[in-house]
């Protein structure tokens, strides 16, 4: 290995390093986002009223309709 030689570092991870050295709050403000949308308590037994509740799709959806009297 040449003495000059040293590990590749991509435009973006250098990128994200330079951002995450000039805010160095940003993982925390992006887990308190996280939680804000996405990590919600889950209610089991309301999804599993919501699994009973599916009625299965029709196969071929566009062809359910009934037939006009002049065909299709």
């Amino acid at each position: 290995m040449p003495l000059f030689w040293k590990p590749y570092k991509s435009d973006v991870t250098s990128f994200l390093d330079q951002l995450k050295a000039a805010r160095p709050t940003l993982e925390q403000e992006q887990q308190a986002g996280r939680a804000l949308l996405w990590d919600k308590p889950v209610d089991r037994d309301a999804q599993a009223e919501y699994r009973e509740a599916r009625v299965p799709q029709q196969p071929c959806v566009p062809d359910q309709r009934p037939l006009s009297p002049h065909g299709r």
